[in-house]
């Protein structure tokens, strides 16, 4: 069953560094920003609010260690080093100033992935919404049912994930390649058109006036 979209911030000043780092988390269905100095995550952490913050300590405006201690002064986000500075000495000394995880470089991209899963369960389990109300649309997973008003609305199993999927990302712009990683899985083959023929039908059998809504280039966005 798909799960909700997590934020991660990536702060790097390496921009091919961060953008390998994007693009291994984007592949699982992340949500990545990044930025370049402390400065900008800073001001990413408070209007973004991510789930995980992965940090390089070589920042050329402010360290990371101290970027890390100002970041635990005020908020609970997991943090993850990422940094080049690879002797005990330095990764005591992050640990010791709250990161969660010390990765040196260099790394593989696949596990910095598993350690951000790792982190991430640790301190944000999976919540266990099992029902969601748009409007006068309520879709219960639980009954694998969907309803409006007294009305069940009858919906193939694929319809039923790839609408649950819209309902717990809400609010999100979703890409095809996120839906189709999410709901039909990294071995699905066929065209990205297959979403669009069954966006279609949910929006025929759920009504006009469900807010799915098509960004145009992009994909598609339950709004709220």
């Amino acid at each position: 069953m798909t799960t909700p979209i997590k934020s991660v911030l990536v702060v790097e000043d390496e921009e091919n560094i961060a953008e390998i780092v994007r693009r291994y988390l984007e592949r699982e269905g992340f949500s990545v920003t990044t930025c370049l100095t402390a400065q900008e995550c800073f001001e990413a952490v408070e209007r973004l609010g991510p789930q995980l913050v992965i940090l390089d300590i070589g920042l050329p405006d402010v360290d990371g260690v101290e970027v890390c201690k100002r970041l635990r002064a005020s908020h609970s986000i997991p943090v993850i080093m990422l940094t080049a500075r690879d002797s005990e000495v330095d990764r005591v000394v992050g640990l010791e100033v709250g990161a969660d995880d010390y990765i040196t470089k260099p790394f593989s991209p696949r596990e910095l992935v598993a350690r951000v899963k790792a982190v991430l369960r640790r301190t944000h389990p999976e919540p266990q919404v099992e029902r969601v109300q748009i409007g006068e649309i309520v879709v219960d997973r639980g009954r694998q049912e969907v309803r409006k008003g007294n009305q069940v609305i009858e919906l193939t199993a694929k319809e039923f994930e790839l609408l649950w999927y819209f309902c717990i990302n809400r609010g999100l712009v979703l890409s095809r390649e996120q839906i189709i990683r999410a709901v039909w899985g990294y071995e699905y083959l066929g065209e990205s058109r297959t979403i669009d023929v069954h966006v279609r039908q949910l929006r025929r059998k759920l009504g006009e006036e469900f807010p799915l809504k098509t960004r145009w280039g992009v994909g598609y966005q339950l709004r709220v």
